[in-house]
């Protein structure tokens, strides 16, 4: 081994989104929602109309997965999607009432372990951890 394990950085990061998403999970579990799902449907209540492409980006997941999300959350009445007016191929995608109702709830309880994550930190630190955890994206991706 040209590393010892207890030198490598993946696993702490690991840990520390393991623990993020498990505490999500249990707050969006209220609004009968997935962390997949929370996350496409704040999206959209920040961006109405975005395509799937690009809710696939901005969830930081694959095209064919927000696709499988989407499917979902359509079927259960929490969005809606409609052809472009422009671009009739593209489809926008709107909360419907429901959906509105739905990531309230749920954004009310992950604000929660936001807070209490950024409690841990001064906003200098809160700053730092930014930009550590950049470097680390640019370094993994070769960037650095």
């Amino acid at each position: 081994m040209d590393m010892a394990p207890d030198s490598r950085l993946g696993l702490d990061i690991k840990r520390a989104e393991h623990a993020l998403m498990s505490a999500k999970s249990g707050a969006v579990k209220a609004a009968d929602l997935t962390v997949a799902q929370y996350a496409a449907l704040l999206a959209l209540s920040q961006n109405p109309g975005m395509s799937a492409a690009a809710l696939a980006r901005a969830c930081l997941v694959t095209p064919q997965a927000m696709t499988a999300v989407l499917k979902n959350l359509e079927g259960r009445g929490l969005i809606e999607r409609s052809a472009h007016p422009w671009h009739q191929k593209m489809l926008e995608t709107r909360l419907t009432d429901a959906g509105r109702q739905a990531v309230e709830l749920a954004d009310r309880q992950a604000v929660r372990i936001e807070r209490r994550l950024a409690e841990e930190f001064t906003p200098e630190e809160r700053d730092s951890l930014r930009a550590l955890l950049a470097r680390c994206v640019q370094a993994i991706r070769g960037e650095g």
